[in-house]
């Protein structure tokens, strides 16, 4: 795809060699592309083991997998944009809880997903661990009640966690 294609469809991160990191809280720098299977519901699951912000109080360091899954509706993120997005987390001060949020309201309002749900993982920091989920259904269609649902029932059956 030529750069002038890029343009076209919205896409400038992708293939970019000059892209620079930003080091502050950007949810300008997510881009999205339009869903070529409007037709089929289906999700599309980022796992992302790196994610960084900082302790609003203290100023230390948390780190995190961040699970984002959603069922799209006419745009979709363009995942360069969004490993961007979530680096500008790197020196930012917020609570675990408030940072999921925040992902989740920014991928809602740039995308209008039919459903999302965002869960962040978080390594231990004196002795506890805190695993934030939120989620997200539309309106008016059925994926308001998978999110209903979805929340409802989370974590009723927790996982084994051993590496953490």
């Amino acid at each position: 795809m030529s750069d002038q294609e890029k343009k076209i469809k919205g896409i400038s991160l992708l293939g970019n060699q000059k892209v620079r990191y930003q080091y502050d809280y950007n949810p300008k720098v997510l881009e999205t592309f339009e869903n070529k299977n409007q037709e089929n519901d289906y999700f599309v699951k980022f796992n992302c083991p790196e994610f960084t912000s900082l302790c609003p109080i203290t100023g230390q360091p948390d780190f995190a997998t961040i699970y984002i899954s959603y069922v799209p509706k006419v745009f979709m993120v363009e995942s360069k944009s969004l490993k961007l997005y979530l680096f500008s987390f790197r020196n930012h001060g917020a609570f675990h809880e408030d940072c999921m949020n925040i992902i989740m309201k920014d991928l809602i309002k740039l995308m209008d997903p039919k459903y999302i749900e965002v869960w962040g993982k978080f390594t231990p920091r004196g002795g506890i661990s805190i695993d934030p989920f939120c989620n997200y259904g539309k309106e008016g269609t059925d994926w308001l009640e998978t999110a209903k649902q979805r929340l409802h029932s989370h974590d009723l059956y927790p996982e084994k966690i051993d590496n953490r």
